[in-house]
């Protein structure tokens, strides 16, 4: 064989690849629960109280009064229709 004397090599055949995913298992990603919810204040209610029901403990309510400085600046002094911040994060029952 000389040096210009080329034996052809077969090419390769894409003729039946599909374009998308590819065809490994993707595992399915759940998202994570976030990390507060929100509470319409009743009337009634107060940070203990809403405390004792969401985290199971009335201590925890300055974790309420705090997530909500923004609009309570007298932690006794919360109104009806008022949407709060809960955090559940922080040890909160969910």
């Amino acid at each position: 064989m000389g040096l210009f004397d080329k034996k052809e090599e077969p090419k390769a055949d894409f003729s039946n690849v599909k374009s998308g995913a590819s065809s490994a298992a993707v595992p399915e990603v759940k998202p994570e629960a976030p990390a507060v919810k929100k509470y319409t204040v009743k009337a009634g209610d107060s940070l203990s109280a809403i405390a004792k029901r969401e985290y199971g403990d009335a201590g925890k309510w300055r974790q309420i009064f705090e997530a909500n400085r923004g609009q309570i600046s007298n932690p006794d002094l919360i109104h009806p229709g008022q949407e709060l911040t809960i955090p559940v994060a922080d040890g909160g029952a969910q």
